[in-house]
């Protein structure tokens, strides 16, 4: 197996990683593996729970281990994860080595609009001004993680899946 035998997608949320892993996975028959299932199943409640009762840094800890349990599970696959990982340098080096990483690139407005309406209690009042808050400097960061950036802005789920497996096949 090669790191071209597991699609790792990266990006805020609202970016569109849960969506086009679906899409790809159809396309490829792959498995889809969400960040928030892998953290579930290591410490035994969502994700959201873990953020309340524990704290961010709790959340980040599992985040990060979850990325790292992608990289070890039976490939082929397509994973979603955590848009913090880029925060542990030591992580986002092993995904970049471990996988081929697509980052998902979104305007902030378009990320708010996504989520608006979804259970993400750690927004608050005004989504755009939090998300805008969390993607300062993290950018460049997805950007040197990923081997592969798609602009998710103004293109379909199953468009960018598309482009992926395109970019797969040419890898």
């Amino acid at each position: 197996m090669s790191a071209s035998d597991r699609v790792v997608l990266i990006g805020m949320m609202g970016s569109g990683k849960s969506t086009i892993g679906a899409s790809l996975s159809k396309l490829t028959g792959w498995p889809y593996i969400d960040n928030d299932e892998v953290v579930e199943q290591m410490v035994g409640m969502p994700t959201r729970d873990l953020l309340q009762q524990h704290g961010v840094a709790a959340m980040r800890t599992a985040e990060s281990a979850a990325a790292q349990q992608v990289l070890t599970m039976k490939a082929p696959l397509i994973a979603g994860v955590a848009a913090g990982i880029v925060l542990d340098p030591a992580v986002s080096e092993q995904v970049h080595d471990g996988a081929f990483v697509v980052f998902l690139r979104a305007h902030i407005d378009t990320l708010a609009n996504r989520v608006e309406g979804t259970y993400r209690p750690w927004l608050g009042d005004d989504p755009e001004a939090t998300l805008k808050k969390l993607y300062e400097g993290r950018e460049p960061l997805y950007e040197k993680l990923a081997h592969l950036v798609i602009d998710v802005d103004t293109t379909t789920p199953d468009e960018v899946a598309q482009r992926i497996l395109d970019a797969l096949d040419a890898a």
